[in-house]
């Protein structure tokens, strides 16, 4: 009897895991998915899109498409794709959205849209948008919308921070606005800026002195070393500090023990400087340099800087989308593959002009460093 109870109850157990792994299956079955059906993105009530700078957080355009339907409750997510061509080989992602079917996008997220894409500011572009639906973190099952198109207008969005010095170790002396020398942008490390060149000291500690200044004719926002005025020593390196960024009060001078050529460096992602010896004595000597190009209607003779004959300057000067190069009176031309900032080298390519607007230009034929400063944006 009882061998025949533990049979039974055996039977029994087997009974009930069959049949849980059956239920098992079935739950198996009725959660899978399978591709959603495209959905369908609506055309937008405005087929022109004039993006407005002056209101960037205002709303351009409002994208609605159809649910995706994977056949089963599921958590999809949408992505609004942007291109600028209509078989996507180019595209930027937009917005992502969790189960809502519409977004609203302002003028500055398109703007920036069309930026990634390199579409050209202040003309009419046609761009391209799409949903691509999906489900999960991993992005499963994409699946692609149909596209609409529509004419945007982008404005240009400078995205730099310029800088120039000021301080009696300067051509400037301490006026915040007298062609105040620019600072050269790094091309790879937009945190870091340079300037090589002369710095000049007439006299006791107070002289052979400087600082730096974000916008010529304000004194807010300046840098300088940690230090208070008047006990700020000269130093070879150290830290930064700004008013207002860092600090209420102004900070301390950066300086020079003696006149001659240095390598100024300051780098706002660590906050740290150096200043280091720079031997010119084997420079050339330009008389002349030129800037000339398709991006110049005309070519411009620069300027040469009364402290340093290495420094080269032009303000206000009108220039087009093209390229430009500098020539020597030599007849060298120099240029850079980089836009608005960078090194420039004998028979380097044009340096592209890539909105027109009048620019601050300023060139270092020591080291090559060139920076375009457009005074509209």
């Amino acid at each position: 009897m009882k061998f025949l109870q533990y049979k039974n109850i055996i039977s029994i157990i087997c009974l009930i895991l069959i049949a849980s792994f059956t239920s098992c299956d079935e739950t198996a079955d009725e959660l899978k998915v399978s591709d959603s059906e495209p959905v369908t993105l609506s055309e937008l009530e405005i087929t022109e899109i004039e993006l407005d700078q002056s209101n960037p957080n205002n709303p351009a355009a409002t994208f609605t498409w159809t649910k995706a339907d994977y056949g089963q409750p599921t958590v999809e997510n949408y992505a609004l794709e942007f291109s600028s061509d209509e078989n996507f080989e180019n595209f930027v992602v937009a917005s992502v959205q969790t189960r809502e079917t519409n977004v609203s996008l302002n003028m500055s997220e398109i703007n920036s849209a069309s930026a990634d894409l390199g579409l050209p500011p202040s003309e009419w572009n046609t761009m391209y948008a799409r949903i691509t639906s999906s489900l999960g973190s991993e992005s499963d099952l994409k699946v692609s919308s149909n596209a609409i198109s529509f004419e945007v207008y982008p404005y240009f969005n400078y995205p730099y921070t310029d800088y120039f010095l000021v301080g009696n170790a300067t051509a400037a002396g301490w006026n915040n606005s007298n062609n105040n020398p620019a600072l050269f942008r790094d091309a790879s490390n937009s945190d870091i800026y340079r300037y090589t060149g002369f710095f000049q000291k007439n006299g006791g500690i107070n002289e052979g002195r400087f600082k730096v200044i974000e916008t010529k004719g304000f004194w807010q926002p300046q840098w300088g070393t940690t230090y208070n005025e008047p006990n700020d020593p000269i130093e070879t390196s150290g830290g930064i500090a700004g008013n207002p960024i860092t600090q209420d009060s102004d900070p301390g001078r950066f300086g020079v023990e003696s006149e001659g050529y240095y390598t100024f460096t300051i780098d706002f992602g660590d906050g740290s400087y150096s200043m280091e010896p720079y031997d010119a004595s084997n420079a050339t000597e330009y008389t002349s340099i030129t800037l000339q190009g398709s991006g110049i209607s005309t070519d411009t003779q620069m300027n040469q800087l009364s402290l340093d004959p290495h420094i080269w300057f032009l303000n206000n000067v009108s220039l087009m989308t093209g390229g430009v190069q500098f020539e020597t009176n030599t007849g060298a031309t120099w240029g850079g593959d980089t836009a608005f900032s960078g090194m420039a080298s004998e028979n380097g390519p044009a340096i592209d002009i890539v909105v027109a607007d009048d620019y601050n230009v300023w060139f270092n034929d020591l080291t090559g460093e060139y920076i375009f400063i457009p005074q509209n944006f």
